[in-house]
């Protein structure tokens, strides 16, 4: 048995939830779209494993943003070249730049979740997986900061939570549910300005683990 491990990166661009794909450049399924992970060496945890693969496909550490395990894949058949069971990570970062390809992949590119890709593998699966497992967490936790920079509007804290949950939310309702939830954000005690030209607060993430009250999905 082979063990390996795939990341669903996921992050918001140009106004969508986007994932991280590289084109694969090596049978089998050479040519698909595939999330990105690479085999586990026989020195690595698994952890220690996704961490290096995350670093190289976005050159980005894992502390930058969220980063927790997902779930394990061993259904047999699900990989052409034998048993592998796969251990797949989930990654919810800040809008990262262009991905460099690895070594074994014919190119790699942040991917619209509506663009609708077919994946090779079971990857499909595994990305459905992810996107639900990150639409939950937004409800009963501050998720959603990762998606974010340090010092944030509430309107761009809004505009994760439409983004990933695909849905629009009232502005006046959200802000008071934000600010409502104990210890989920606070001020910075700085302002900005935004696409409108007008000041706006800034506010950073809190102590929070657990939003209290959560904020459900309509």
């Amino acid at each position: 048995m082979t063990l390996t491990v795939d990341l669903v990166l996921l992050t918001i661009r140009n106004g969508e939830l986007q994932v991280l794909l590289v084109r694969r450049g090596i049978p089998p399924f050479e040519g698909e779209w595939a999330l990105p992970g690479g085999f586990v060496l026989e020195s690595e945890d698994l952890t220690d494993a996704a961490a290096r693969e995350l670093r190289e496909e976005t050159g980005v550490d894992p502390a930058a943003g969220h980063f927790e395990q997902l779930a394990t894949y061993g259904a047999p058949g699900r990989d052409p070249r034998g048993r592998v069971v796969t251990v797949a990570y989930l990654a919810l970062l800040p809008d990262l730049p262009a991905p460099v390809a690895g070594s074994d992949a014919a190119g790699a590119s942040w991917r619209p979740i509506a663009a609708g890709d077919r994946l090779a593998f079971d990857h499909a699966r595994i990305l459905a997986d992810g996107l639900e497992r990150a639409r939950a967490k937004l409800e009963y936790t501050p998720l959603a900061t990762a998606f974010c920079p340090p010092a944030f509007t509430i309107a761009e804290l809004r505009t994760v939570y439409e983004t990933v949950w695909r849905t629009k939310l009232d502005p006046r309702n959200f802000h008071r549910k934000v600010t409502g939830a104990e210890n989920f954000i606070e001020p910075t005690g700085e302002s900005a300005i935004r696409d409108r030209g007008r000041p706006a607060q800034l506010y950073r993430r809190g102590t929070a683990t657990l939003l209290h009250p959560a904020l459900l999905r309509p």
